[in-house]
């Protein structure tokens, strides 16, 4: 494949990370015009298949970040019609904004990240942390955690509280999930989908999900029952045994990306 067709069908992705990046489309484009321009001036600046999309992120931050404002964090109070999502992401440090957006949205691998970024693949890890930390504070949410095993439930509350984040309630069973949203609304939910009574966890979201509009990250050690393509699959999934860094990687995900507006590429 030629680097040109393979920048092809890379723009619609472009498109989205600076649109995300700049917090409008008008914005992320004139960037995305700028990225091109040097690509064309210059070629070599994208490596041949398989670097291909990630020399183009590289080149595009390499264009954004000569724009001395766009090392600082963006006041979010001079775009007012910004959605919540779009002002906690332009108040983020501007690294970790990068890094975030790259495996959370582009969905690059930490290693892909770094290349990008050129960092180390450490260096990185502090960056994704620090995103988390800042999204954390703009987001503190009450978390509802639906899971049967005391140990996992204790390990994940844990996870949950040092983010700054709330645990309001611990479910064992379906009723008990059920019977906890009545009593207070989640902003997370957090599910295994075998409890300990022998009811499914995936039920209770179900029904949790028919009268709350709430982002849910399933953690279980039984994944293919999620994933069998028989019914709508979860957005948000995670295998146990867990690491705790994944899970936060997930959280921050779940908190910010709920609900803002999508702008799924289009087809090359």
């Amino acid at each position: 494949m030629s680097v040109s067709r393979a920048i092809g069908e890379r723009m619609p992705y472009l498109r989205r990370f600076a649109r995300a990046l700049a917090g409008s489309q008008a914005s992320g484009d004139a960037y995305v015009a700028a990225t091109l321009e040097a690509v064309i001036a210059d070629p070599s600046l994208i490596p041949s298949e398989p670097d291909a999309r990630l020399g183009l992120y590289r080149v595009f931050l390499s264009v954004w970040d000569s724009v001395d404002v766009n090392r600082e964090a963006t006041p979010t109070d001079k775009a007012p019609r910004l959605s919540t999502a779009e002002h906690t992401l332009q108040a983020m440090s501007p690294r970790p904004r990068q890094a975030f957006l790259l495996t959370a949205v582009e969905g690059l691998s930490l290693s892909e990240t770094a290349q990008v970024l050129a960092i180390s693949e450490m260096q990185c890890e502090r960056l994704l942390k620090a995103a988390d930390q800042e999204i954390a504070e703009q987001l503190a949410s009450e978390v509802l955690i639906i899971e049967d095993e005391p140990l996992i439930a204790l390990d994940v509350a844990e996870i949950v509280k040092g983010m700054g984040h709330t645990v309001r309630h611990i479910a064992r069973t379906h009723r008990e999930a059920i019977e906890a949203v009545v009593q207070r609304r989640p902003d997370l939910v957090l599910a295994d989908i075998q409890l300990a009574d022998g009811s499914s966890g995936l039920e209770a979201v179900q029904e949790i999900l028919r009268s709350i509009d709430v982002p849910v990250i399933f953690i279980t050690a039984h994944p293919e029952r999620l994933l069998s393509g028989e019914r709508p699959e979860p957005t948000y999934l995670l295998e146990k045994p867990f690491r705790p860094q994944a899970v936060k990687a997930l959280i921050s995900q779940a908190l910010l990306l709920h609900g803002a507006p999508s702008e799924s590429p289009s087809p090359p």
